[in-house]
């Protein structure tokens, strides 16, 4: 990347921002021992000017495309991924006032959000968790307005934020029997409510878990977000931007621990020679490079999907949720078995950085609805998918801006996202007529994925969706989010051989045929089919990886280099 086009990036002015990442790396490691709040890495991140991204130009900021929110995001997690929580956790909160809030209502939210003030989504309930139609925090109507009573927890910023926006039962139940309302503590009469606790938590110990207890708390009329009882749609639809945007903590978590596994196991000499010259260590490796590059790219069809595919988010939503955290958990965990004791021990190599990111990057699938609940929601859209799939319907304006990396994408509009997708999925369903434009391996993996996805349709087909899925669906999803990733690394590929000509992670179609076979694989497995035919790029890609960390070049096909790396674009 050259100098004027890295003073021109804001990924790039942010990393720098950020500081030497070695430093910054001592400084969280002593936050997570002591369960501090990472006040120092927020104060730069607010000083960054960050919080403008979470705010729509529309209400004042600078969000107009969620692939840079992505970068943004991951810039900060493959540092540290309590810190990107923390902070990022304003958008998560605001991305309901966005979606359904008036005029009013939204300015109020984005000048505290560009004031630096943060923001809470106060969802969860001790004993419904994400059962969001049994809740039993209450707003009951009065004159003027609600009487909040109930208790939310445990809450992401619950403390720390003044604005929360909060879930209530307003009726009987069900679906049309809850509102959402933007809570001002400062507002709020003395004594109606009151801050939890903060809760130990095994990873990002030192984020606000915490909650608040409402002990009829007025709030006026005008603080509902949205007509009475559309609070659950209203929340399901802004849980399919901040679900997609959830996988920049698995995209920074991963390319942090990949980096630090790389250079161990090319300067680690055992018997006089490295690691990475055994056939294990680099195969281990470089497998792990090619799964974060399939989460990669499933992700940033995903992120510029929400633009150009908003009627089809509600499934590439739950895929990539379900997908990116699953993933790069057993990323983690091939890594942990190549670091071996360096993997679980505090202070050592790199101030105990892998075993930090292993355990924050845990809660990630949790957040925002589970991998199950995601799973389940694709399950109730197999119908819908499997007729997608049999028609080849897909969106070709649409799907040509989602796979056009780094290009400026058309307005959001937020009432385009609906519950369910009527089309299905354009990234899939478009894979057989894609397959048909490309020619060598590239067109004989994308035929081979075919067949696979044509056995897995088959098998949905049979698959009726309940409200308490059968465990086989269950499976049929998890291959769904693979299929997904897979046709999204190829659609990618073909739309960027051209740009990314002569970088070596892109030479010969090297992360591509490396992706296509794990996810093919894991497909194989999860069906129960035979297995595809072994290749042997995973070595080769582990020599480029390492070679890309230790000069700070990306290590994946769209990443960022690290801060002053004379790699890189």
């Amino acid at each position: 990347m050259s100098t004027t086009t890295a003073a021109a990036d804001p990924v790039a002015r942010l990393d720098a921002a950020l500081g030497d990442p070695g430093e910054g790396g001592r400084v969280a490691a002593e936050a997570d021992a002591g369960e501090r709040f990472p006040a120092e890495a927020c104060a730069r991140l607010d000083a960054a000017g960050l919080a403008a991204y979470y705010v729509p130009v529309a209400h004042g900021g600078r969000l107009d495309d969620h692939e840079m929110l992505l970068r943004l995001l991951r810039t900060v997690a493959r540092r540290d991924v309590t810190a990107a929580v923390a902070h990022a956790k304003t958008y998560l909160g605001a991305a309901p006032v966005w979606v359904a809030a008036d005029r009013p209502q939204a300015r109020t939210v984005a000048a505290a959000v560009l004031a630096g003030d943060p923001v809470g989504w106060a969802l969860s309930e001790p004993d419904h968790g994400a059962d969001l139609l049994n809740g039993a925090c209450t707003a009951a109507p009065q004159p003027g307005g609600y009487r909040l009573t109930g208790v939310k927890w445990p809450v992401n910023n619950a403390t720390r934020a003044d604005l929360l926006t909060v879930l209530a039962r307003t009726g009987d139940g069900g679906a049309r029997g809850h509102s959402l309302f933007l809570f001002d503590k400062a507002a709020a009469p003395a004594g109606s409510w009151r801050e939890l606790p903060k809760v130990a938590t095994h990873g990002i110990r030192g984020a606000d878990i915490s909650g608040v207890e409402f002990t009829g708390a007025d709030v006026p009329a005008s603080a509902r977000i949205g007509a009475e009882g559309t609070g659950v749609e209203t929340v399901l639809r802004a849980l399919q931007l901040t679900r997609t945007m959830c996988a920049s903590l698995s995209l920074g978590a991963g390319e942090h621990a990949l980096r630090l596994t790389a250079r161990f196991v090319a300067g680690r000499v055992i018997q006089r020679r490295p690691l990475i010259e055994r056939p294990f260590h680099a195969s281990v490796l470089g497998r792990a490079a090619a799964h974060l590059a399939a989460v990669e790219a499933a992700t940033i069809v995903a992120c510029r999907g929400i633009h150009s595919l908003t009627a089809e988010l509600s499934v590439l939503s739950a895929a990539t949720k379900a997908l990116a955290p699953t993933l790069v958990d057993s990323v983690l965990a091939d890594l942990a078995e190549l670091l071996g004791a360096r993997s679980f021990l505090t202070g050592v190599h790199e101030h105990g950085a892998f075993q930090k990111l292993r355990r924050d990057h845990q809660v990630v699938a949790i957040f925002d609805g589970s991998t199950p609940v995601n799973r389940a929601g694709l399950v109730q859209q197999f119908p819908r998918l499997v007729r997608g799939w049999a028609s080849r319907g897909a969106d070709p304006d649409g799907l040509r801006e989602a796979v056009q990396e780094r290009t400026p994408p058309r307005p959001l509009d937020t009432g385009a996202l609906t519950l369910l997708s009527r089309r299905g999925c354009s990234v899939v369903q478009s894979l057989p007529d894609l397959a048909a434009t490309l020619t060598g391996v590239p067109a004989a993996l994308a035929t081979a994925l075919c067949g696979d996805l044509d056995e897995l349709h088959a098998r949905m087909a049979l698959a009726r969706p309940a409200a308490r899925p059968a465990m086989v669906a269950y499976e049929l999803a998890a291959a769904y989010e693979l299929g997904f990733a897979a046709a999204a690394s190829l659609h990618l590929w073909a739309a960027g051989q051209d740009r990314h000509r002569g970088e070596p992670l892109w030479e010969d179609a090297l992360w591509l045929r490396a992706a296509l076979q794990a996810l093919r694989s894991r497909i194989a497995a999860t069906l129960r089919l035979p297995q595809p035919p072994a290749a042997d790029d995973d070595e080769r890609l582990a020599h480029v990886v390492a070679d890309a960390a230790r000069t700070g070049a990306p290590v994946t096909p769209f990443g960022d280099p690290v801060p002053g790396a004379p790699g890189g674009r």
